[in-house]
């Protein structure tokens, strides 16, 4: 059979995860820290499409092999942090010959801001081809949270253990966080090629009536024309611009349209559908929410 072929299988639950990994039983059912070095994990799940209802967090050093995300495949190199969700297509090629992965169940946070909180952190939506570089220090200090996290279920299971290991937890999301802004800065040359491409291809969009036949540009279409996913996308643009990835294409969009109103004579309407909205009522309440001007208001300006 085809590896693209193989059927996706669920693992329901991390003790399920344990015993196909070939490792004890987990000493907690909704939280577990896992060193790689200790898997030792059967040929058949090497070659597995695996579904997680967990999230995880993963510190990989010395990969031999690749790691596969949704359609893409990811070379680890050392001190590589990556962030995956719930509910995530994952399959793995080789293994990594070092480092941590924390499994945490969506339960284990119920009853915690934390879990609410936790969808802002827009790295859990990243491609791995967007995973987080970490210096030697940024990884120390990760690895001194993981171990905390699993010195504190391992040893002391009581009415105080969840409440320490969700601020445990919280510190290391809060980390995550700085150190992405740090790596937005230090690759500051690919994102200023990203915002370059992200103009040509806004300007070739509403140019020769693209957008009316494709209708306004989404921030999925132009991530996907970028090679990035859109939460990176939007990350990366506020940023770099203070914008995200939606607030560069409406402000590319009433660009266009301030150009159009002052050059033609071309109605509201027919502006609205060259910009691809199907109702010029839309055009119009997103043209005076950003400009506190109606279109009309704005070409009369001009007289």
């Amino acid at each position: 059979m085809k590896k693209d072929n193989v059927p996706v299988r669920s693992v329901r639950s991390i003790t399920e995860l344990h015993r196909l990994l070939n490792l004890p039983q987990p000493q907690h059912p909704l939280i577990s820290v896992i060193h790689l070095n200790q898997i030792h994990q059967s040929p058949r799940l090497n070659h597995d499409k695996l579904l997680y209802p967990f999230y995880q967090i993963c510190l990989k050093h010395n990969y031999d092999g690749k790691l596969r995300y949704g359609q893409n495949y990811y070379d680890f190199d050392n001190g590589v942090l990556s962030f995956i969700s719930p509910n995530q297509i994952l399959s793995s090629e080789g293994a990594a010959t070092d480092g941590w992965v924390l499994l945490i169940h969506p339960d284990f946070l119920h009853g915690y801001s934390l879990s609410k909180t936790i969808r802002n952190y827009g790295f859990f939506s990243y491609d791995l081809t967007e995973a987080l570089f970490v210096s030697e220090k940024e990884q120390q200090m990760i690895e001194t949270l993981l171990s905390a996290i699993q010195s504190e279920y391992q040893f002391s299971i009581d009415k105080h253990s969840q409440d320490i290991i969700i601020t445990q937890l919280e510190l290391l999301l809060h980390y995550a966080d700085r150190f992405y802004q740090r790596q937005f800065i230090t690759r500051k040359k690919v994102h200023t090629d990203l915002l370059t491409k992200l103009e040509t291809i806004l300007t070739a969009h509403f140019e020769h009536d693209n957008a009316l036949n494709a209708g306004v540009p989404s921030v999925e279409f132009v991530a996907s024309q970028l090679n990035v996913s859109p939460h990176y996308l939007s990350d990366m643009l506020r940023n770099s611009t203070g914008l995200n990835a939606q607030q560069h294409i409406q402000q590319k969009l009433i660009d266009k349209a301030k150009e159009i109103l002052s050059t033609t004579n071309h109605s509201v309407a027919e502006i609205a559908y060259q910009l691809g909205f199907k109702y010029p009522q839309s055009f119009h309440k997103l043209f005076k929410s950003k400009t506190n001007l109606s279109p009309l208001q704005f070409r009369q300006s001009f007289n």
